[in-house]
């Protein structure tokens, strides 16, 4: 068993491997300085607003099965992106994919020679959605592009895989087989019980080359497929009604119950991968009351006694790293990414890379099959934006293939850690901090920022734009893991449950009240901010606390929280509203008049202070009229209340240029309303 306590920023050491350019990405720079240190003067004055968000230059990459090429999706801040294949021999990129209006989404490697692809639906916003994501196949050099699955696109002529593509609506399949045929999975949704609730997906495993798609023998009202190495179906996770249920099979036999739970807290644990020897693997609750890593005897449904992976301050979801012949390593969250590898070749392999590159967590992803020495390194941190390399393990030279955001400095960024501080009850609230770049670290403005959800986990140790942005505006921010989050074991999550304005709402105003009692905070500069239920939170903090929260910024925020049961225009569906949120938040006929006592629409006469509230004209998940019908009853006796509108986006912004316009209107915001007194 293996434990994993928090793990620390690294020192600067000073780069120990070589770096060379790649001509299908842009200009060959060295890897970039981490924050804090010396690398040339860091330019002067506040970083432009724009470059926070921009659309990436550079996806990711994935290497062929066989380590001979690699696979990349390439952007621009103006063009969309494009599917591009490194060859490794010749280090010759081509151009597979390239589209005027869409840029590439989601792609894979079929096989040693060809990949399959989607479209970047997801970047754009919701109202100019105008066709379905689809799905394509193409070879590694360009040739037999084939349509797969339809779009709706007008502008896309792509000649059909010899018959008609399926219907929009197939979609890839995370898992994939053996990746040595023409074969790939995919799933459709067959029937659609009550308000947007899937009740039945099927499972297909789809020629890339023919476009004959064969159904997939599963259970019914399965969500969750899990193959073995050799491309069979295992293992399969069912839900339907308020039920969840993990189910097993050995090859070719019949599906058996491993364990059942309810909707909310689950059976007693959850697949997670086979490994290439045949063991199964699962999530379930470790020592105490965080989750853990567990081995699964298929046969009996029995998880080990002893946790392979453990935590004791944080639930593990580990993701395998594995080979066709052996798994590798386990990657997971802590405080931040780190990978355990069980393979000692790997594990002397990311030392080196560590060496090379001390103040990022860096990524090793490896060939299923691999008759190359290379490997793949994602770099990233707090204050850098991903880098891709290559790395060629003989020659021990690191070859740069993209930056995601060239246009950030890390030395601009502002560093980032992982704080504690007690609730008023007790409860460790677990929280990021981050500070300015320029070593300010007391007496500064504050911004409490909330994460959506509620219950997930908000923060991570990487690079986020929002987050810097405010920091290379002078502001501490904080992101507290408060009550009702997940990650940080059942106790903390269930504390959250039917808290909604009342302890959850507490652990936000403690660990402001923390901060000044850390020195970091000015008690006069606080605000408190976020989107979804973060704007829910931003709202209910000027009326829990109207003499801590100075101002306040809310986005496509919850507002009332019966609407999120009595919409009919939300895609909230049926058995959340019947389930989960009853549960989760409180029973819409018997706690009624409790929901309304804590929903800021009801609470809008006791809001003074200045707010500024952003919604999507499409929002589907908090309709707009949560915001219109605040900035009603707000205005009717607070004259600093402003309200936007952004027609055409969703659930929170998909255009740089509404993230540009909203940022801008926050920066001014908050620079009139926290400014020194």
């Amino acid at each position: 068993m293996t434990t994993f306590d928090p793990i620390r920023r690294r020192a600067v050491t000073g780069l120990a491997l070589a770096c060379t350019g790649l001509a299908a990405a842009a200009a060959d720079t060295p890897p970039a300085t981490p924050s804090g240190t010396a690398s040339g003067a860091a330019p002067s004055g506040p970083v432009p607003l724009a470059e926070f968000f921009q659309r990436p230059s550079f996806y990711g990459a994935e290497l062929s099965p066989d380590g001979r090429r690699v696979a990349m999706s390439i952007g621009s801040a103006t063009h969309p992106a494009q599917l591009a294949v490194l060859d490794l021999e010749t280090m010759t990129p081509t151009v597979v994919a390239a589209f005027d209006s869409l840029g590439v989404g989601r792609f894979r490697w079929v096989n040693d020679k060809r990949l399959v692809f989607d479209l970047a639906t997801h970047r754009e916003a919701r109202r100019e959605i105008r066709q379905a994501p689809g799905l394509f196949a193409v070879d590694a050099d360009g040739e037999n592009f084939r349509q797969l699955v339809q779009t709706t696109a007008s502008w896309l002529k792509a000649p059909p895989a010899g018959r008609e593509p399926l219907p929009w609506n197939v979609f890839l399949l995370d898992s994939v087989g053996r990746q040595d045929g023409p074969e790939v999975f995919v799933v459709s949704p067959k029937q659609f019980g009550g308000n947007t609730r899937v009740d039945y997906i099927e499972l297909m495993r789809l020629n890339t080359l023919t476009g004959q798609a064969e159904p997939v023998e599963a259970p019914q009202h399965a969500t969750q497929w899990l193959l073995d190495t050799r491309g069979e179906l295992r293992m399969v996770v069912t839900r339907h009604e308020n039920r969840v249920t993990v189910m097993a099979r050995e090859r070719g036999g019949n599906w058996r119950s491993m364990s059942e739970g309810d909707s909310i807290e689950g059976p007693a644990f959850m697949p997670l991968t086979i490994a290439p020897d045949g063991t199964f693997y699962v999530r379930s609750q470790g020592p105490g009351d965080k989750a853990a890593l567990y081995s699964l005897d298929p046969a009996s449904g029995k998880r080990s006694d002893a946790a392979v992976l453990v935590s004791k301050d944080f639930d593990l979801n580990p993701v395998a790293v594995a080979t066709d012949q052996a798994l590798l390593g386990w990657r997971l969250r802590v405080d931040a990414e780190v990978t355990q590898w069980i393979d000692p070749g790997m594990k002397a392999l990311q030392a080196q890379l560590d060496r090379a590159l001390p103040t990022t967590t860096n990524r090793i992803s490896v060939a299923r099959r691999a008759q190359t020495p290379y490997v793949l390194v994602e770099a990233f941190s707090d204050a850098q934006p991903s880098v891709h390399y290559l790395f060629h393990t003989g020659q021990k030279k690191l070859t740069k293939l993209g930056a995601a955001m060239p246009g950030i400095d890390p030395r601009r960024m502002g560093p980032m850690d992982l704080v504690r501080y007690p609730a008023r009850d007790g409860l460790s609230i677990p929280a990021y901090l981050t500070l300015p770049a320029n070593g300010a670290r007391k007496n500064l403005p504050l911004v409490v920022l909330v994460h959506g959800g509620p219950w997930v986990r908000g923060g991570d140790w990487r690079w986020q734009p929002e987050v810097q942005f405010l920091a290379s505006r002078g502001y501490a921010v904080l992101q507290p893991e408060f009550r009702g989050s997940t990650g940080f074991g059942s106790k903390h999550f269930k504390a959250g449950w039917r808290q909604w304005g009342q302890a959850m709402q507490n652990d936000l105003a403690d660990g402001a009240r923390w901060a000044i009692a850390q020195g970091i905070a000015d008690p006069r500069r606080i605000a408190i901010a976020g989107a979804s239920y973060g704007g829910y939170a931003a709202m209910m903090g000027l009326v829990n606390d109207p003499d801590l929260f100075r101002c306040a910024v809310n986005w496509v925020g919850v507002t009332d929280l019966m609407l999120m049961y009595t919409a009919y225009w939300s895609d909230i569906d049926d058995e959340s509203k019947r389930y989960g949120l009853p549960r989760l938040l409180g029973d819409p006929k018997a706690e009624a008049d409790k929901l309304r006592a804590h929903s800021p629409l009801h609470q809008a006469a006791r809001i003074r202070q200045p707010v500024l509230m952003a919604y999507g004209g499409v929002d589907e998940r908090v309709p707009i009229a949560h915001g219109e019908r605040m900035r009603d009853a707000l205005r009717a006796h607070n004259p600093s209340v402003e309200f936007i509108e952004y027609p055409s986006e969703g659930h929170g912004w998909a255009r740089p240029e509404t993230n540009i316009d909203f940022w801008g209107r926050v920066e001014t915001f908050l620079g009139r309303h926290l400014a020194p007194r």
